[in-house]
C-alpha cells in the first residue's frame, strides 16, 4: 500500500512540544491578566451561517473567507472574533449584564496568500467592553492598560502603545473641507510607516483621492506633529475652536492619556501618534496600535479602538464598545524568529519522572498520586527498558527531576530524588521529597516566556 506524504498546509502553524509549551504559557498569561480585570471568557463557534457572518458583506473580507456548502446550508469559517461577538451580544442581549466585558482566545481563518509571518489559520486574543447605549471613556484607557500589563508579564519590555482619536482626524479633515474623502485619506495615511511620506503624498494627490498639493502638504504637516505626549497635545490645542468634532476628540484624547497614567502605564510605553488611524471604518473614537521598538518593520502586534455600534447588522439597539486584538500566532512567530523566546523556560511535560525499580508498581503509583495531589506534574516510566534509556527519555523531555524507587527505598520509606540539571541526589521520605521538589520548581518556573532587554 502506497503511503501518503505527511505535510502541513501552507499558512497553518504546527509546533513541536517545547514551542507549544511556550505558546500555551503566553496564552495562559493573557487569560490570567484579562480575568484580573473582570473579563468573562467566551467561546463562539468556528463555523457560522454565511448569512450571519457576512451580514456587512463586500470588501476584502468576503474574498478571503473560507466558505462552503454542507447539503443545502451555506457555511463559513469565522475570519475574526469581533463579528461573532456582535452576533452573540445581539442574540443574548436580554440575558447579558452591561457593560459586557468578554475575552476570547481562539482560531480564525483567512484565505489570503500565505507568507512569512502571515497565516491562514491563526489565534487571536481579543478583549472588548460593550455598553448598552453608552460607554464611559475610562474603558478606552483601561483596554490598552491591560495590554501593557499582559505584555509586561510575558517579559516584553521594549514596546509602545500608540494612541490617537478618529474624531481628531475627522474634525481636521472637515476643517479642510475633505469630509467626504476622510475615509480614503485615513486609509492612505495609515500606510505612512510602510511606504513613507513621499509615496503617501503621491497617493493623496493621485486620481483616486484627488487632493491638491497644498491639501496633501497640510495633512502631512499635521500628522508629523511629534514630541512627548504633552507637547503633541499642546500643539493640537492650536487647532481648537475650528471644528466641534475635533475639539471633542482632543478632549477625549487628553482624558485617555491622563487615565493611562493613572492605570500605571509609564509614558515610555504609550505615545500620542497622529498617524494612527486604523484601516477599518467602524472605529469612531480612540484607536491603538502596539509596536516593538527594536523591530518597527514588523508592524503592529496588537491593535484596536472604539466603535459606536457593534451589532448594527443584527439589532437596532445601540451597542457601543471598545476592544483590542492580539494576533497571537503571528506574535509568537515573530518572537521566535527574532530570538525573543526564553530558551530557559521550563517546557517539560512533567516535573518528575518516577522510575520504578521493582516488578510491583503499586508503591510508584502511590507516590505519583501523592505528588499529583501536591500539584507536581508526575509521570511513571513503567516500560521495560534499560535504565540508560529511561534517563535518556527524561533528558530529551527536559524533565527536571527523576525519582528512583527500588526495594531498598520502599523498605526504608524513602524516595531517591535526583535533580537532572545539577546531578544532586538525595533520599527523603515522600512528604519531604514533595517539599524538596516544590522548592526547586519554584525557582525553575520563575522565568517569563519572553526574554527582552530593558529600555
Amino acid at each position: 500500500m502506497s503511503k501518503v506524504q505527511p505535510r502541513t498546509l501552507s499558512g497553518f502553524m504546527e509546533l513541536l512540544p517545547p514551542q507549544q509549551a511556550q505558546f500555551e504559557r503566553m496564552a495562559a498569561i493573557l487569560r490570567e491578566t484579562y480575568s484580573l480585570y473582570g473579563f468573562t471568557p467566551l467561546d463562539t463557534p468556528l463555523i457560522e451561517s454565511s448569512e450571519v457572518l457576512l451580514a456587512k458583506g463586500g470588501g476584502e473580507t468576503e474574498k478571503q473567507i473560507y466558505r462552503f456548502m454542507k447539503g443545502d446550508t451555506d457555511l463559513s469559517l469565522r475570519f475574526d472574533l469581533t463579528v461573532p461577538l456582535a452576533k452573540y451580544v445581539a442574540q443574548n442581549y436580554g440575558q447579558l449584564t452591561f457593560p459586557f466585558r468578554r475575552f476570547q482566545i481562539g482560531k480564525v481563518y483567512r484565505g489570503e496568500r500565505a507568507q512569512r509571518g502571515r497565516f491562514r489559520e491563526f489565534y487571536q486574543a481579543d478583549i472588548d467592553v460593550i455598553g448598552d447605549g453608552k460607554l464611559d471613556i475610562s474603558n478606552e484607557a483601561e483596554i490598552p492598560a491591560i495590554i501593557y500589563q499582559a505584555f509586561s508579564k510575558m517579559g516584553l519590555r521594549r514596546f509602545q502603545i500608540r494612541v490617537n482619536n478618529r474624531k481628531i482626524l475627522n474634525g481636521f479633515y472637515a476643517m479642510l473641507g475633505l469630509t467626504d474623502k476622510s475615509g480614503d485619506i485615513m486609509r492612505t495615511v495609515d500606510k505612512l510607516d510602510k511606504i513613507g511620506g513621499e509615496k503617501v503624498a503621491a497617493l493623496l494627490t493621485g486620481e483616486d483621492i484627488g487632493l491638491t498639493q497644498d491639501q496633501a502638504d497640510e495633512i502631512l504637516k499635521f500628522i508629523a506633529i511629534k514630541g512627548c505626549n504633552g507637547e503633541v497635545l499642546a500643539a493640537l490645542e492650536g487647532y481648537r475652536g475650528r471644528h466641534a468634532l475635533f475639539d471633542t476628540g482632543l478632549d477625549e484624547l487628553r482624558t485617555v492619556t491622563k487615565y493611562l497614567a493613572a492605570f500605571g502605564v509609564p509614558e515610555s510605553h504609550f505615545a500620542v501618534d497622529l498617524t494612527i488611524a486604523r484601516g477599518l471604518d467602524y472605529y469612531t473614537g480612540t484607536v491603538y496600535e502596539t509596536t516593538m521598538l527594536d523591530h518597527p518593520e514588523i508592524g503592529s502586534i496588537c491593535s484596536g479602538g472604539r466603535y459606536d455600534n457593534l451589532a448594527e447588522y443584527y439589532t437596532d439597539k445601540q451597542l457601543p464598545g471598545v476592544g483590542i486584538s492580539i494576533g497571537l500566532t503571528r506574535l509568537f512567530f515573530v518572537l521566535e524568529d527574532q530570538g525573543y523566546l526564553n530558551q530557559n523556560l521550563n517546557t517539560a511535560p512533567a516535573d518528575v519522572l518516577i522510575l520504578p525499580m521493582t516488578e510491583d508498581l503499586s508503591p510508584a503509583i502511590s507516590l505519583a498520586t501523592t505528588m499529583r495531589d501536591a500539584g507536581i506534574r508526575t509521570q511513571i516510566h513503567g516500560e521495560q527498558k534499560k535504565f540508560k534509556q529511561k534517563i535518556s527519555y527524561a533528558d530529551k523531555l527536559a524533565i527536571p527531576y527523576v525519582v528512583f524507587l527500588g526495594e531498598d527505598e520502599i523498605r526504608a520509606g524513602v524516595a531517591a530524588v535526583k535533580d537532572l540539571r545539577t546531578g544532586e541526589q538525595v533520599k527523603l521520605p515522600s512528604v519531604e521529597a514533595v517539599a524538596h521538589i516544590r522548592r526547586g520548581l519554584e525557582q525553575l518556573n520563575r522565568g517569563t516566556p519572553i526574554r527582552d532587554r530593558e529600555s
